[in-house]
């Protein structure tokens, strides 16, 4: 029997998505722009959770959304987010590491495949935050509607980011071509 001496990729992942969280919620906290109506904010957060999607799968993703909820419960006012934004941000991870896998095997374009698979997982955090607003939060239509072109322009802000910072972090290190995992 011969003994491997890379730790199994279970806690290879979850270690990833620990310091992906801990990156998430930097980024996050970094950089907080507060949207009065709502008590949300626009960040940074996304650029973070796209790249750990990208270059290591949903599972990475998902974990690395976390930070965003942690981030949360720090910045003032914004606590009562937290339980939304760790549901939301990490299926959004996940989705954009799942989309991302699925895509390649029909395109050959791996631009175009992050392009498709980061707007598909920010279409979730996007309505994802409009329906948590007005079904949890309580607040009005209206009121939950300010959010979403700002959260669409997180969302674009995080592409625009994130695919060229994986694509050099690929070029460098092309091992970590490979590494990611689906479901």
């Amino acid at each position: 029997m011969t003994q491997s001496h890379n730790p199994p990729m279970t806690a290879l992942k979850l270690a990833l998505g620990a310091i992906f969280a801990a990156l998430v919620f930097v980024a996050t906290y970094s950089f907080v722009v507060p949207i009065p109506a709502t008590s949300g904010y626009f960040n940074l957060g996304e650029t973070t959770i796209y790249i750990a999607s990208l270059m290591f799968g949903p599972y990475v993703g998902a974990i690395a959304g976390a930070g965003a909820a942690i981030a949360d419960m720090v910045v003032p006012g914004a606590a009562q987010f937290a339980p939304g934004t760790f549901l939301i941000k990490g299926f959004e991870g996940a989705t954009v590491g799942f989309l991302y896998i699925r895509l390649q095997r029909y395109m050959s374009n791996r631009g175009l495949c992050a392009v498709v698979s980061i707007v598909g997982g920010g279409l979730i955090m996007v309505s994802g935050y409009f329906l948590y607003e007005i079904l949890v939060l309580g607040y009005p239509f209206a009121v939950a509607l300010v959010e979403i072109p700002i959260n669409i322009i997180q969302m674009l802000v995080g592409l625009l980011v994130a695919i060229p910072i994986a694509n050099v972090i690929l070029r460098i290190f092309p091992q970590l071509e490979g590494k990611r995992t689906t479901f």
